[in-house]
């Protein structure tokens, strides 16, 4: 499927949106996503859970520091729920930002999925980003899976062939279908060599494809300058080391040319379109 092809989901539909730092966040690519669309769609927190149940604080560590009267608090780690109503469809986004939890991940779940069924949730979408042999130099590859044949069906997604160790999120959509809720899972690839925080080209991406999904427009502020300034700061790097520089060769030759049979005219005139919507809207970057 190529990436900006997914029809949207239906307009009304309240949609739950969670990426969870650690193991399924490189480059903090998916987390800072969530970050973005917090701040530019106004959300508000309505939930938090007890990190008591789920953290091993010596793993996670809380953080003291000077609150706004100058008393030192401490800030736990731990999952918030946030409400979002988008601007131009009215439709209601819940986002989920925490940490991997290091312990009871069922529970931990089925809290989550407690407060998203009476919040009217009826699709969860789990965002990730993971390390992969890509190119930084090309669009960075953004993937939708199912485990759900309704939903592959809906948005022409392909099944979920993974086989190995997986994180949260994982376990979170797995749980949210058990339920009988339609459950994706979004996994944007960052190229390794570069894995370091932030991510800004991985993060646009991330938000290119939640734009997609939800048939939304994204505010998307300075991230754009941001990701060109992250490329020409990896190109330079490359420059300077010839294996590095060598090896970015080979990455794009290998992309390319598995992306022959794909530039089509279609995929043009649907990246065209995108374009034209959010200038129409007035929310380009």
């Amino acid at each position: 499927m190529t990436e900006h092809a997914s029809p949207d989901l239906p307009a009304r539909e309240t949609v739950l949106l969670a990426a969870f730092e650690g193991w399924n966040d490189a480059g903090s690519a998916a987390t800072t996503a969530l970050e973005h669309l917090h701040d530019v769609w106004g959300a508000e927190q309505v939930e938090e859970l007890d990190p008591e149940d789920y953290h091993d604080f010596q793993v996670n560590r809380p953080v003291v520091g000077l609150g706004p009267d100058g008393t030192r608090e401490i800030t736990w780690p731990t999952t918030a729920v946030a409400v979002a109503t988008t601007p131009r469809s009215g439709r209601r986004v819940v986002l989920v930002h925490g940490i991997e939890p290091s312990m009871r991940w069922r529970r931990y779940c089925g809290e989550l999925l407690d407060i998203a069924a009476g919040l009217g949730v009826r699709t969860i979408v789990t965002v990730g980003a993971l390390l992969a042999d890509v190119p930084h130099t090309r669009p960075i590859p953004v993937n939708a899976t199912s485990e759900d044949a309704h939903v592959r069906e809906l948005l022409g997604l392909e099944p979920n062939t993974y086989e190995g160790p997986t994180g949260i999120v994982g376990v979170l959509q797995h749980e949210a279908a058990a339920r009988g809720m339609q459950a994706l899972s979004l996994w944007a690839a960052v190229p390794h060599y570069v894995a370091a925080p932030p991510s800004p080209k991985a993060t646009l991406a991330i938000l290119h494809r939640i734009e997609a999904l939800l048939g939304e427009p994204v505010p998307l502020a300075d991230l754009p300058e941001d990701a060109t300034a992250w490329q020409l700061g990896v190109d330079e790097l490359a420059g300077e080391d010839s294996e590095i520089g060598e090896y970015v060769r080979q990455l794009e030759e290998a992309k390319d040319t598995a992306d022959l049979p794909e530039a089509s005219g279609e995929a043009i005139a649907q990246e065209f379109e995108r374009y034209l919507r959010r200038r129409d809207k007035g929310t380009g970057g």
